[in-house]
């Protein structure tokens, strides 16, 4: 175009500050999620619930909550004898608003 001069590339350093404001994004709605996770989780001895932890992959753009203990998926899914209280699912699904406005905030930083 007549009449522009570029003065300076600046591509690698907005690139970056995006990743990086996208790896906080990530790392907060994985916090919230937990919390959610936590909020929901049914409590007898307070093992499963102490369980639950996230993990982020900003190169997947990626968060996931879940737990090791074994009993995890029985409380979640239900069994033939227990009716399913699950936990995580809805720590993960319907809160798109919440997740989508952390991310937006962090990104305008």
């Amino acid at each position: 175009m007549a009449g522009i001069e570029v003065l300076a590339n600046n591509t690698d350093e907005v690139s970056e500050g995006i990743k990086s404001a996208l790896a906080a994004a990530l790392e907060e709605v994985g916090l919230v999620a937990e919390g959610y996770a936590k909020r929901l989780c049914p409590v007898d001895t307070g093992r499963l619930r102490n369980s639950i932890t996230h993990v982020t992959r900003p190169d997947d753009n990626a968060v996931y909550i879940g737990t090791n203990v074994e009993y995890g998926p029985y409380v979640e899914y239900g069994t033939s004898r227990q009716e399913a209280q699950p936990f995580l699912r809805p720590a993960a699904t319907g809160r798109g608003d919440t997740y989508r406005a952390i991310v937006e905030a962090r990104l305008r930083g």
